[in-house]
């Protein structure tokens, strides 16, 4: 008996997702509840689980190909587990019956006799490409992706390695086979690039990406932005941080980090300019008594905003351990989309990066985004006279609609006392 496999429920409001890899092809045998494609949508990437165990006996979507919640990508047929069990047994009593066979090793010809095409078949479009394009083999390469899947990274490592070998030889003494005609494209007129020269690669957005242009594009023609600058002294978080780190991971497992600090000095500004925690529905202004922070984190495909709720009434350490376990699932391809709706304000590091300066963007509906920065030492004047301190530049934008310069301002300078003085935070001040 034939089971359809249909693209499951991708979260409120997500209606279709791309089809991004296969994970088996035709002919697999699977396991129920064994991924067999993953979906990228506007947020994250999900697996698609088997709902039985059986053969995968036909695909009918493609990678690449934009697919709605609810329609059928595959097909399992149940009855295929079964039928290859006595061929299985009869495998394995052969080999029972001559243990000098199964203790010779297979001849390495055999091993390698194998044809490329059939390593490839699983690989995304881009990885195919990569692989064929350097002449690696993908059996031999070691994926660094989730799942042990083999990346466009790692066949460009691969390929790298291969040619470092051989130092010193010419290259490439074999010589090369030809594409098939199908497959070679005749060159444009015009005069040829000269061997070594210029190229180009084009690649389809992803769909988190398209969303991310979407959506910041729309921040822009919709709010009315503005960006507001001061610095600030991270002497006393450093000395703070120096004093108490092992003390802190010792006892709750955790490292005592920046944004810890930078979270709890949002919460208590937002106290005094609830504004800034708001945001604009229709005619009407929504205040927040709560504050749920939108912690940006990068990830393999790109920038992503998990949300740490109810962080006004969180813990140092409880902050840290929701961050790092965000962290996690984001380089890990884990984070679901309930993780990532909603958010009161927005905390985005530039600084792990080496930025010194920049004006973030909002993350609609928010009206309020606070950008971090490296931390780098300057002379500043402290009580007349000029010394050497770590300095941060701060920047917070906000929508002018809702939040005034004078309110911005406010915000930003409770937030610079409070980290200056980190008292602050402990006695609500």
């Amino acid at each position: 008996m034939a089971t359809d496999v249909k693209v499951p429920a991708l979260g409120e409001s997500i209606t279709e997702g791309t089809l991004a890899q296969w994970l088996k092809k035709a002919g697999d045998t699977v396991a129920a509840d064994e991924p067999i494609a993953s979906l990228e949508t506007d947020k994250v990437t999900v697996d698609v689980p088997s709902p039985v165990a059986g053969v995968l006996t036909e695909t009918v979507a493609k990678e690449g190909e934009t697919v709605e919640v609810g329609a059928v990508i595959a097909r399992i047929d149940e009855s295929g587990k079964a039928a290859t069990a006595p061929a299985q047994k009869a495998l394995e009593t052969t080999v029972d019956a001559t243990p000098a066979a199964a203790e010779t090793p297979a001849p390495r010809e055999d091993a390698s006799a194998e044809p490329e095409g059939d390593h490839i078949t699983t690989l995304s479009p881009a990885v195919r490409r990569a692989v064929l394009e350097h002449h690696v083999d993908p059996s031999q390469i070691k994926g660094s992706g989730k799942d042990g899947r083999i990346t466009k990274d790692d066949v460009l490592a691969a390929a790298q390695a291969k040619e470092s070998s051989s130092p010193g030889e010419a290259p490439a003494q074999a010589p090369q086979a030809k594409a098939p005609a199908s497959e070679q494209k005749a060159p444009p007129p015009g005069p040829r690039p000269a061997p070594g020269g210029r190229k180009e690669e084009r690649v389809k957005m992803s769909r988190l990406r398209q969303t991310v242009a979407k959506r910041l594009k729309e921040a822009q023609n919709t709010a009315a932005m503005l960006t507001t600058f001061n610095d600030v002294d991270m002497s006393a978080v450093m000395e703070a941080r120096a004093r108490y780190k092992d003390l802190f991971e010792k006892k709750h497992g955790i490292r005592l980090g920046f944004m810890s600090f930078f979270v709890k000095a949002v919460a208590l500004a937002v106290r005094d300019v609830p504004a800034v925690n708001g945001s604009i529905e229709g005619d009407e202004i929504v205040y927040h008594d709560y504050l749920d922070v939108s912690i940006a984190v990068s990830a393999p495909k790109g920038l992503v905003v998990p949300v740490v709720r109810n962080a006004d009434s969180m813990s140092f350490a409880e902050i840290e351990k929701t961050i790092a376990a965000y962290g996690k699932k984001a380089k890990d391809g884990t984070l679901t989309i309930d993780e990532m709706q909603g958010g009161t304000f927005t905390i985005t590091n530039g600084g792990v990066f080496g930025s010194l300066l920049s004006t973030p963007i909002l993350n609609p509906p928010q009206s309020g985004v606070l950008g971090m920065h490296r931390i780098e030492e300057r002379p500043v004047a402290v009580n007349g006279e000029v010394v050497i301190r770590p300095m941060m530049y701060l920047a917070l934008s906000y929508d002018h609609r809702l939040v005034d310069g004078r309110e911005a301002v406010t915000f930003l300078v409770r937030v610079k006392e409070a980290i200056e003085d980190p008292t602050r935070l402990l006695i609500d001040l």
